[in-house]
């Protein structure tokens, strides 16, 4: 009998045998789909907003006032620093032009480099632990030629024409000077800046950051927000050396080669423009779409309110794999399950995410709506898990 029993264990529970379904570890998800409306942060102006709103009749001022209540007219004039974010070597290198000319910014003297009539392209390079810049020439053939040294730092201009700046992977023109700049006052090297008018600035801008066949009313609003935008990080600048930088963490400039007619127009239109907020340039936000609501900023006036202008992205679909989100969190484990646990309750799905929980299968955490789009890279935080 004993014998028989063995059998019996040994037939009924073979060597080897699956665990039962109670006992599995449930199988890891292919990831998840995200499904949502709107593109950028939704503060402030909608760009396709906008649009709409110019497409609809209204004109500058009532597009501007409906984004941006409360805010007075001001005017804005002066200069700007910008940052060539693309320029990664500690030299400038630009190409010969008629009325080229090169200034220390220790003395302030100016030379005209008129000769040699064979250069084709000058560079500044610090020298001495980056208390001097040495200035060079080349020639159609050959290598660089020493012309002199200039005392601290140094820049090119042409009285105001563009200047070509060349890069190990571009050329691009600029308006105003190319200065090669120190980021701090003991630095061996330095970062190339473009220092011009505000207006001439903005020709730069606008038309990276709209369709520049957009509706004229829609431009002008663009011209003055980024205006306003601008005056507002120039007098907020932190950096010793630039007010502002050329990327989508302040506004995309692209210098002198990217203006186009209908966009310098809108600019010229709105000549000083800008909105202020107790006498002060305000931060004008804006974003491609808010996806029919905007959202609260950090300003008294970046109000949270429904947008019937913008249409613009609405139900876009992103997938997110198990994979990315492993990578983007590794402390959680194999991923199991993700799920939206706080919103702003203000637009679709329930309003914007504010907080989400992502489970594994060492642990769970949550992050912020802000912060599971910039891991994912979501359109926007308006969106709901599929």
């Amino acid at each position: 009998m004993a014998a028989a029993l063995l059998g019996l264990v040994a037939t009924a529970a073979p060597a080897g045998a699956p665990a039962s379904a109670a006992e599995r570890p449930a199988p890891r998800p292919a990831g998840v789909t995200v499904v949502g409306s709107g593109y950028g942060h939704g503060h402030g102006m909608s760009q396709w907003g906008a649009q709409g709103a110019a497409q609809r009749g209204l004109g500058t001022q009532a597009i501007l006032r409906f984004y941006y209540p409360t805010l007075k007219p001001g005017r804005a004039t002066g200069n700007v620093s910008v940052l060539i974010s693309g320029d990664t070597s500690p030299d400038l290198v630009v190409l010969d032009r008629p009325g080229l000319r090169v200034t220390a910014l220790r003395g302030g003297r100016t030379t005209r480099l008129d000769r040699p009539t064979a250069a084709r392209r000058w560079r500044l390079t610090p020298v001495s632990g980056g208390d001097a810049t040495l200035l060079e020439w080349r020639g159609a053939t050959g290598g660089w030629k020493r012309s002199r040294t200039l005392p601290g730092e140094a820049q090119f201009g042409a009285g105001g024409a563009p200047i070509t700046l060349v890069t190990p992977v571009a050329r691009r023109a600029y308006r105003g000077v190319l200065r090669s700049a120190r980021p701090t006052a003991s630095s061996r090297t330095r970062d190339t800046v473009n220092v011009l008018p505000l207006e001439s600035y903005l020709k730069g801008v606008v038309p990276r950051e709209v369709y520049t066949s957009w509706h004229p009313a829609a431009l002008r609003a663009q011209a003055v927000a980024a205006r306003t935008y601008a005056a507002f990080d120039r007098r907020d600048a932190n950096a010793r050396h630039y007010q502002i930088c050329d990327t989508t963490q302040c506004q995309v400039y692209g210098g002198a080669t990217d203006e186009v007619a209908s966009t310098n127009r809108a600019i010229d239109q709105t000549r000083h423009d800008v909105l202020t907020y107790r006498g002060q340039p305000a931060f004008t936000q804006f974003s491609a779409s808010n996806g029919g609501q905007m959202a609260a900023g950090s300003q008294p006036y970046l109000v949270a309110r429904k947008d019937p202008y913008d249409t613009a992205y609405r139900d876009w679909r992103d997938p997110v794999t198990a994979g990315e989100i492993e990578r983007a969190l590794p402390a959680i484990g194999s991923f199991r399950s993700v799920r939206v646990v706080a919103r702003d309750g203000k637009g679709a799905y329930g309003g914007r995410v504010v907080r989400v929980r992502v489970v594994g299968s060492r642990t769970s955490t949550v992050l912020s709506g802000d912060d599971f789009r910039s891991f994912f890279g979501l359109r926007s935080t308006l969106f709901r898990i599929g």
